[in-house]
C-alpha cells in the first residue's frame, strides 16, 4: 500500500515539473516574437604593422594661416593714468606782508595803543596817570625794564611838549615805541652761506610742543621761494606721526623737496641727509624742522644739541630760528631763556600774534634774548607769516588817525 502511494506522488510532481517547463517556453517565445533581435557587432579588427599596414588615406591639410582663430569679444584693459601732479603755488610776496596784513593785526593789539592814547590824553598827568599807563604796559607783556624806559621818556617829552594835541601825542607815543621795539635791529632772516663752504645756507627751526613749528617751516620756506629762492625741506621731526607728512605737503605746494627718514628714526641723521642732499642739488636754503620738545626735559634739550652739532659737520649753521607762541606771554621768556642755553638762537618767530592783546612780548623777548623778532604769524593762511617791521607793527598798536 505504501509503495502506491509513494508512486502517486512521484507522478503528481513529474507532470508539475512537465507543466511549469511548457509555460516558461511559451513566455519565452512570446517575448521573442515581441523584441527584434539585437545586431550582431563584429569585433574591432587588430591593428596590422609592418607589411600588413593598411595605406592611409591622404587627405588636404591646411596651414596654420589658413586656420580661423574664434571670434573672442576681448576687451582692451584700460589704460593706467598717473594721479596729476600737484599744482604748483605762487606764493604772495615777501616784502610788505606785514603792512598788507595791519588790519588784521590791529583788530587785536589796538586795545594797547588806544589805552595809553586815552591815558596821556587826559588834562592833567598825575602820578595815579602815570601808574595806569605803567600797569597797561605790564599788562600786555612789554615787561618791567622796558616799562620804566617807556613811561620815562614819555614822561620828559610830554613835559617838554607842554600842550598835547591828540596827532601830537600820536606821533609821540609812536616814536618812543618803535624806539622800544627797536628799529635798528637786523632783522634779515640770514640765507645766505657764511664763509667760503660750498653748501646751501642752513637754517633750523627750534620750539617747545604746539607753538606751531612745522607749519611756521613751512610757511618759511613759502616766503623764501616767493623771494626766488630754491628750497630743501628737512622733516627732522621723526617722533611725532604727522609732522613729516605735513612738512611735505607744505613743500610740495610750491615745489620743494622734502627729505624724511623713517618714523620715530635718529633727527640728526635726517637733519645731515637734507644738508647733503641740498647741496648736491644745488639747493640755495635748506630749512629744518626739529621736533618740539618740552624746556623742562633735559634729554631732549640735550638731543636738539646733537641735531646742530651733527649738522655743523657741513659747515656753521647760518640761522636758528625759535618758535614761540604770542599767547604764552611770560612763560614763552622761560622756554627762550633754556633754548637758547642749548643752541645758539639767532632770530625768533612769533606765532599767534593775532589772537592776542599782549603785543608786548615782542620786546620783552627780544630783550631777554638779545637777539631780534624776525618773523610773526598773523593767522592760518598760507602767507600769513610776515617778516616783522617795526614801523607797521607800531602802526598797527596805536591804530591811525
Amino acid at each position: 500500500m505504501d509503495i502506491v502511494i509513494l508512486a502517486l506522488v512521484i507522478a503528481v510532481v513529474a507532470l508539475a515539473a512537465i507543466a511549469g517547463l511548457v509555460v516558461t517556453g511559451r513566455r519565452k517565445k512570446a517575448v521573442e516574437s515581441r523584441e527584434p533581435a539585437a545586431p550582431t557587432t563584429a569585433p574591432p579588427a587588430e591593428p596590422q604593422i609592418g607589411e600588413d599596414a593598411e595605406t592611409s588615406v591622404e587627405e588636404s591639410r591646411r596651414t596654420i594661416d589658413e586656420v580661423g582663430l574664434p571670434d573672442t569679444d576681448v576687451r582692451e584693459a584700460p589704460p593706467v593714468v598717473a594721479p596729476p601732479a600737484p599744482e604748483i603755488e605762487i606764493p604772495e610776496p615777501a616784502a610788505g606782508r606785514l603792512v598788507r596784513l595791519r588790519a588784521r593785526l590791529s583788530r587785536s593789539q589796538n586795545s594797547l595803543g588806544k589805552g595809553l592814547l586815552t591815558l596821556l590824553s587826559r588834562e592833567r598827568l598825575d602820578e595815579e596817570t602815570w601808574e595806569e599807563v605803567e600797569d597797561t604796559l605790564l599788562t600786555a607783556d612789554v615787561g618791567v625794564a622796558p616799562t620804566q624806559e617807556l613811561v620815562e621818556a614819555l614822561r620828559e617829552r610830554v613835559k617838554v611838549l607842554g600842550t598835547r594835541t591828540p596827532e601830537e601825542l600820536r606821533a609821540l607815543l609812536r616814536d618812543e615805541l618803535v624806539k622800544l621795539v627797536g628799529e635798528d635791529l637786523d632783522r634779515t632772516v640770514h640765507t645766505d652761506t657764511r664763509g667760503t663752504v660750498d653748501r646751501p645756507g642752513v637754517v633750523l627751526v627750534v620750539g617747545v610742543n604746539g607753538t606751531g613749528k612745522t607749519t611756521t617751516t613751512g610757511k618759511l620756506g613759502r616766503v623764501l621761494v616767493a623771494d626766488g629762492k630754491s628750497v630743501v625741506l628737512g622733516a627732522a621731526d621723526t617722533f611725532r606721526a604727522a609732522a613729516a607728512d605735513q612738512l611735505q605737503t607744505w613743500g610740495d605746494r610750491v615745489g620743494a623737496r622734502t627729505v624724511r627718514g623713517p618714523e620715530g628714526g635718529d633727527p640728526a641723521s635726517v637733519a645731515f641727509d637734507a644738508v647733503k642732499e641740498g647741496t648736491e642739488e644745488g639747493a640755495d636754503v635748506v630749512l629744518i624742522d626739529t621736533a618740539g620738545r618740552l624746556h623742562t626735559k633735559t634729554g631732549l634739550m640735550d638731543e636738539l644739541g646733537k641735531v646742530k652739532r651733527v649738522v655743523e659737520k657741513h659747515g656753521p649753521v647760518d640761522e636758528v630760528l625759535l618758535v614761540l607762541d604770542a599767547t604764552t606771554g611770560q612763560n614763552g621768556l622761560v622756554q627762550a631763556r633754556v633754548f637758547a642755553e642749548v643752541v645758539n638762537i639767532t632770530g625768533i618767530v612769533l606765532t599767534k600774534l593775532d589772537g592776542t592783546a599782549k603785543g608786548g612780548i615782542v620786546v620783552a623777548v627780544q630783550r631777554e634774548l638779545g637777539v631780534p623778532v624776525k618773523l610773526v604769524g598773523l593767522g592760518e593762511g598760507a602767507d600769513d607769516l610776515a617778516p616783522f617791521e617795526p614801523g607797521a607793527f607800531v602802526d598797527a598798536l596805536i591804530g591811525t588817525e
